[in-house]
């Protein structure tokens, strides 16, 4: 098919046209999308740094995630710390409570005023007594002893108990026999020479520090436990783990928070105590001595994980407008003008009506020849 030949006038008119509705569809097309940088072809150059610097952004802003985690690790650890101390401060109390609580024997006394002359032999001074005769003599948690009494002068039995581990005898200003566990646990007697004196039985009348050491173990068994408990997602610093947090996309910047073990047979020091252990009140001095210790070594460490913490939150709150700034630098680069673009559509579409006008007019000039025939 013939091409259709259009005049200058005509053709110059359409080519404007053309032009004008290319246009306008990219002005549409950047209003509608928001960008003026839809593509490598729009505008290389800021295409491909806008695209580094968002992709800079993405990286950063997985970053934000990882060290908010990372916090959270801190303040789990933090949180422990707290409360191991509140644990501790208890086991201090236990122990100043032991401390201040005496140690009073158990005691069995015979009938006052039975005995008269201590260099008396036991048979003699007792009736009903044989020279045989024997009695049993326990202390809690230990062996019997066993005493001779019916032909010892009753000095000489006195002298033998005192001799045994843990138990004492006398004569009281009452002129009775007195046994007593020093412990102060229970103490129990028998065998036939003790019924006939009259000191036979199972006697708990005294005090000891045994609930003391069994309340501190326990809390050295909370505490291990709590420490093991303090953990974040795997990670636990008060259990020997270490942390690192990085602070920018090349791991070139970072930070490492190095574990502790605060474990009672670790990093805190408190030894466990074993029976009997706070008799001595010297052993519980130098227990409150390991407690305090063990206090100064929390409060160093919860002062180390708060100096860390808040380089973390410094840094993630810069990291924060980095991204900000990353994101607007890109924006700058490819975001359209929104007011510049509703005026150029405006004056589009006032060209596009001109050129139908325009265009109308040039044809006019052909129709003319009509008016010839």
């Amino acid at each position: 098919m013939a091409e259709v030949v259009l005049s200058g006038a005509i053709r110059s008119n359409l080519l404007s046209m053309q032009n004008t509705a290319k246009l306008l569809d990219e002005t549409q097309h950047r209003m509608s999308t928001g960008l003026k940088v839809n593509s490598a072809v729009d505008d290389p150059t800021a295409f491909f740094q806008a695209r580094s610097l968002n992709t800079r952004a993405g990286d950063l802003n997985n970053l934000l995630d990882s060290m908010q985690q990372a916090v959270n690790t801190i303040k789990a650890a933090d949180e422990g710390l707290t409360a191991i101390q509140k644990l501790v401060e208890n086991a201090k109390a236990v122990a100043n409570r032991a401390l201040e609580t005496p140690i009073v024997a158990s005691k069995s006394e015979g009938p006052r005023q039975a005995v008269t002359d201590e260099t008396q032999t036991a048979v003699a001074a007792f009736s009903g007594l044989a020279s045989t005769d024997s009695m049993s003599i326990q202390l809690e948690g230990m062996s019997a002893y066993s005493v001779a009494v019916g032909d010892k002068t009753i000095s000489a039995l006195v002298d033998e108990i005192n001799g045994l581990s843990g138990v004492s005898a006398r004569i009281t200003t009452e002129r009775s026999i007195m046994i007593e566990a020093d412990d102060g646990r229970t103490l129990t007697i028998g065998g036939s020479a003790a019924a006939t004196l009259d000191v036979a039985g199972t006697f708990t009348n005294g005090t000891n520090r045994d609930k003391f050491e069994a309340d501190y173990n326990e809390l050295r068994i909370q505490i291990d436990q709590l420490a093991g408990d303090a953990n974040y997602q795997g990670v636990n610093l008060l259990g020997g783990d270490d942390l690192v947090i990085n602070f920018n996309e090349t791991q070139t910047s970072q930070i490492t928070i190095r574990g502790v073990n605060m474990k009672v047979d670790e990093d805190l020091a408190m030894s466990e105590i074993d029976d009997r252990y706070f008799e001595d009140d010297a052993n519980l001095r130098a227990t409150i001595a390991e407690i305090d210790a063990a206090t100064r070594t929390l409060r160093s460490q919860a002062s180390t994980l708060g100096s860390n913490l808040g380089v973390v939150e410094i840094r993630q709150d810069f990291t924060d407008k980095l991204v900000n700034t990353l994101e607007g630098g890109a924006a700058d680069l490819t975001l359209a003008d929104t007011n510049e673009e509703g005026a150029n559509l405006l004056a589009l579409q006032t060209r596009q009506q001109l050129a139908s006008v325009s265009l109308s007019l040039a044809g006019q000039a052909e129709q003319n020849v009509l008016r010839l025939f």
